[in-house]
């Protein structure tokens, strides 16, 4: 099996996202980008790096579970995609837990929320919805153990 290399990831995360917008109505890819480059400005690895460039892709339907198992990428990354995939119904301590107990998610969780809360990206949403991301994002920084 030929392992996927960053460059094709990216390129398939890039093809995958390619109709998103994000709240603000900014292309989905420029989140991917800057959650692969807070990454690896955190000293992440090249398996993180590719899991910050997949890690809303199951979430948003951009790929099916099935076929991320099925890909040829490493189960590092498979398993920190899956990681931070929400599931339906979970509640966001479980959610937590479940990052905090796969190797190498947590630095991808975390560059995620960093992207989400900062403040260039979030003055383009409604006060409401400012304001209610801001409150989620902080508690699961809590839950988490992650300094704002």
């Amino acid at each position: 099996m030929t392992v996927l290399d960053l460059a094709a990831v990216e390129a398939l995360a890039r093809r995958a996202h390619a109709a998103q917008t994000d709240k603000a109505g900014r292309p989905y890819t420029e989140h991917l980008a800057a959650v692969a480059e807070g990454v690896r400005r955190r000293g992440g690895s090249d398996e993180q790096t590719a899991a910050a460039w997949l890690h809303d892709a199951v979430e948003d339907g951009a790929v099916s579970e099935e076929w991320l198992e099925g890909s040829e990428l490493p189960r590092a990354v498979k398993d920190m995609v899956l990681a931070v995939t929400k599931r339906p119904g979970e509640t966001p301590e479980d959610y937590a837990a479940r990052i905090l107990a796969t190797p190498g998610a947590l630095l991808v969780k975390e560059s995620d929320l960093a992207h989400n809360s900062d403040p260039e990206r979030a003055k383009e949403l409604d006060e409401a919805t400012r304001s209610r991301l801001a409150a989620k994002y902080a508690r699961m920084r809590a839950l988490l153990g992650i300094e704002a």
